[in-house]
């Protein structure tokens, strides 16, 4: 009985790992998808059924590259991702530092406040804020589109960093303070070390975000502050037709960035994924 339901067991574990791998599968065949069409030549890009087997070119690489401002806005992308995500961070701790440990009235109310408003589809709020930076004549201004990602990275990360300070025992606070350190001592030199997988993780998901926003960067920005999805959105059309071949070597190059950053720091997402969610004292 008892090697029947090892038996049982073992076929139940192999069963779920093979469901795990399709579906990882399913979700990884676009990014092949990709990855192949930035090699291929239109006519074997479009072709049905897919060619897996073809002579590789760097054509459409060097075409994509070659785009009119492709540098400066590869550039901008860079920029804004990691300014903006940088003054997010900083932002976010202080601010997580205070609700966490001097809890003023009102705390829960105000981080479901912060996290329904992030949360608020980007096109619900697009006139809005067009309109206020209109006011303040932020429109196409790099320091407009700093503080607008900045803005919006904010309250994601003070949700995550709040849940890693919850975790970190007050007695290292206490204790460096009774032994004659300052606030900012407790702050930068106790605690922030213990926090630094949730910074990590707060970082990579907002870069993820700023990365990627297309809307706010196409209506807000102008010439000096586009980044690479409005040159994507904008640049798909080559005579008339969809330009599949700059569309498939364009994403890919976008695409590195992120995926080699995900690789690197994979240990710290795992952890802030699943350690800024539990209680207690570390």
């Amino acid at each position: 009985m008892t090697q029947q339901r090892g038996s049982e067991r073992q076929l139940g574990q192999i069963i779920y790992y093979i469901i795990l791998w399709l579906v990882a599968i399913a979700f990884f065949l676009p990014v092949l998808w990709i990855f192949l069409a930035a090699f291929k030549s239109g006519g074997e890009l479009v072709r049905w059924p897919p060619k897996w087997i073809f002579s590789p070119t760097l054509d459409n690489i060097r075409d994509a590259i070659n785009r009119p401002n492709f540098w400066e806005y590869f550039r901008m992308s860079f920029v804004f991702s990691i300014g903006a995500v940088a003054i997010a961070i900083v932002v976010a701790f202080l601010a997580a530092y205070s609700f966490s440990r001097f809890k003023p009235r009102g705390t829960n109310f105000m981080m479901f406040l912060l996290l329904s408003v992030r949360m608020v589809p980007a096109a619900a709020v697009v006139v809005p804020v067009f309109m206020m930076y209109n006011a303040f004549g932020w429109n196409k201004t790099f320091h407009g589109m700093l503080l607008f990602y900045a803005m919006f990275c904010i309250p994601f990360s003070l949700w995550i960093l709040k849940g890693f300070l919850d975790g970190v025992s007050v007695r290292f606070d206490e204790t460096a303070l009774v032994n004659g350190g300052s606030r900012l001592h407790v702050i930068f030199r106790v605690v922030l070390p213990q926090v630094k997988p949730g910074l990590v993780a707060a970082a990579i998901f907002n870069l993820i975000f700023v990365w990627n926003e297309f809307l706010f960067n196409y209506l807000l920005g102008g010439k000096g502050t586009t980044m690479i999805p409005v040159l994507l959105a904008t640049g798909v059309n080559q005579g008339g037709s969809v330009d599949w071949s700059f569309i498939a070597s364009l994403s890919l190059i976008y695409m590195l960035p992120p995926i080699v950053a995900i690789f690197l720091f994979q240990k710290y997402l795992l952890v802030g994924m699943t350690f800024g969610t539990v209680r207690g004292e570390v």
